[in-house]
């Protein structure tokens, strides 16, 4: 699948300054204020660039000023790459001014990296050997490699000098072009890769906390259409599960079982009519005679239900977000939840935020991301770059947290 490769951040709030390796699974534990929250709202800005809604949410959050890292930062700049299976490497930036009470742009840009395909490095070490023992050597292959890892461009802007490339050709826009949003937001989409890129940050959802109360949308019967995810609020659960059980029972057998590891007393789900076009859910649980309805579940149980109804999505967008999967969720539940997880991941990169050790118990190192606060500023650390090995032979890793060894604590 395309992915993140690595993300530089400058200016978004807690974010002053951050270089990040991205990763298939990434879990970010820190104290409260350490950077987890404007890292996850930093992906879902680029995602809303991406969609040609930059300037919406900019305005949502107060304008760019307000998102700017205080008294430090007058620009956001924002660089990532992201391969392209047997092509190579997109390499995105983009930077953004104040101007007056609104935004500039002030450049973006978008190139490929290609990958040395292994022809070409077959063709090298031939002329090498070739050239053996002659002073040219260095020159010979400095040339092939050049011919091989030229990067072609495709957006290149600066205010509004905005241009486009094509097979090397340099294309300034003939249509109606938005300067308030970004040029890969608008670009044609004949040029593949760079709108591959476009759509898959564009795809970018992010998941909160899920509301459960009484009236709440996960609650109430639902209207029966087909889905394929259920839906940020739990709108679209039973549709969800529904469809599936209809069009792939034997990834809804999955799930059942899945459910019934996690609680030993259900059976099975059920999908009754409740008015024309409209379903509702039941619970079958073998100590009562009669089913339990969805809206009477408990809030951990519907959770759990909803995170395993996303997580084992074979849907999921390239990038998903997720903020404290644990909340309402029974301790016994974190070592499933972390399954769910890693299976997620095989399908999408997937960023979560936690504040629960017994979570990180379940993970391993390489999956979790420390952030810490230095002089007002996020500092973000894989845990596996640290010399563990000695502290894990005796403490598993949420105990290894909770000393402060790692950081990330308040």
């Amino acid at each position: 699948m395309d992915k993140l490769g690595n993300i530089s951040v400058k200016g978004f709030r807690r974010l002053q300054d951050v270089d990040l390796e991205m990763r298939d699974l990434t879990v970010m534990i820190g104290a409260n204020g350490s950077g987890k929250t404007s890292f996850l709202d930093m992906l879902s800005t680029l995602a809303a660039s991406a969609n040609g809604k930059l300037h919406d949410a900019l305005q949502n959050k107060g304008g760019l000023n307000e998102i700017l890292t205080r008294g430090r930062s007058q620009n956001l700049e924002i660089a990532l790459s992201m391969g392209i299976p047997e092509q190579g490497t997109l390499q995105y930036g983009l930077a953004i001014s104040p101007k007056g009470l609104s935004y500039e742009i002030r450049n973006e840009s978008l190139t490929l990296q290609p990958s040395i395909k292994r022809e070409a490095k077959e063709e090298a070490v031939i002329r090498v050997t070739q050239y053996a023992g002659r002073e040219d050597l260095t020159e010979t292959e400095s040339e092939i490699t050049q011919k091989v890892k030229e990067s072609f461009k495709y957006i290149d802007s600066y205010g509004l000098d905005v241009k486009y490339f094509k097979n090397g050709e340099s294309l300034t826009p003939n249509w109606e072009h938005n300067y308030l949003e970004t040029s890969l937001s608008q670009v044609p989409k004949m040029y593949q890769e760079p709108e591959k890129l476009r759509k898959s940050l564009a795809s970018c959802t992010y998941y909160g906390a899920l509301d459960v109360s009484e009236k709440s949308p996960i609650r109430l019967p639902q209207a029966m259409r087909p889905a394929k995810l259920p839906g940020a609020r739990g709108e679209d659960l039973v549709s969800c599960l529904y469809d599936l059980r209809e069009s792939d029972r034997d990834q809804f057998e999955m799930i059942e079982s899945i459910i019934s590891t996690a609680f030993p007393d259900f059976e099975r789900l059920n999908f009754p009519p409740v008015a024309a076009g409209t379903i509702s859910m039941t619970w079958k649980d073998r100590n009562f005679s009669q089913p339990i309805y969805i809206h009477e579940l408990s809030e951990g149980t519907l959770r759990f239900l909803w995170l395993v109804a996303l997580l084992q999505s074979q849907n999921l967008t390239t990038i998903t977000l997720i903020d404290e999967p644990e909340v309402s969720l029974h301790p016994e539940l974190l070592r499933h939840l972390a399954y769910l997880m890693r299976e997620a991941a095989k399908h999408t990169q997937l960023i979560v935020a936690t504040h629960s050790d017994r979570l990180i118990r379940f993970l391993e190192p390489h999956e979790v991301l420390i952030c810490d606060l230095e002089e007002g500023e996020a500092k973000m650390t894989w845990a596996d770059t640290l010399n563990l090995d000695k502290w894990l032979e005796d403490y598993t890793l949420d105990q290894v947290w909770a000393m402060n060894v790692i950081g990330g604590r308040p």
